[in-house]
């Protein structure tokens, strides 16, 4: 499960005094129960960025336990090369859904967020590539996923995929006081 960017095209034959830059090069893994503390630091990362800074309450072990296994939830992260070393440099967190209407399994990226100073590199495009590979290698018949709508270069992003919005459906949720009431019904 590797990707890496685009190598830079041969050095012109002029003169230079800078030299070329380059692209830096990127792998994804899968993340596992050790890797909760960069997750946990990712989605407070995604929190801000989505102006919800105090949203993300999971803690690394959180992550780590729902890593362990058998729970469903996955995980990629993608590390960058630097000269100091790999850096982490972005997530897809997904967990395993079903379709009663197709009768199998699915996969919702519930989310995928790449540092700014990452972006433009391939990233994303590359944990898309691997979740549907993942998806037809367990015969999942579904990736999907929701974006906010003010998010707009996300949306022209997944249409370059070739996914659609699907606006038919409103999102419904119970949490907190609500949740627990269903308990006293």
């Amino acid at each position: 499960m590797s990707s890496t960017a685009p190598t830079p095209p041969p050095p012109s034959s002029t003169p230079s005094s800078t030299p070329p830059a380059t692209t830096p090069t990127f792998r994804l893994r899968t993340a596992g129960p050790g890797d909760g503390a960069v997750i946990a630091a990712l989605v407070r990362e995604l929190a801000a960025y989505e102006e919800e800074p105090d949203a993300a309450t999971a803690t690394a072990g959180d992550f780590d336990r729902a890593l362990a296994g058998g729970t469903g939830v996955g995980c990629l992260l993608a590390e960058v090369d630097t000269p100091t070393g790999p850096e982490v440099a972005g997530m897809a967190l997904w967990y395993t859904t079903f379709s009663t209407w197709q009768g199998r399994a699915g996969m919702w990226l519930e989310d995928l967020f790449v540092r700014p100073e990452h972006r433009r590199l391939g990233i994303g495009r590359a944990f898309f590539a691997e979740m549907g590979r993942l998806c037809h290698e367990r015969g999942f018949g579904r990736l999907e996923w929701w974006v906010l709508d003010w998010n707009t270069s996300a949306h022209a992003f997944y249409r370059s995929l070739g996914a659609a919005p699907q606006d038919e459906w409103t999102v419904w949720r119970l949490d907190g006081a609500g949740l627990a009431d269903l308990t006293t019904m």
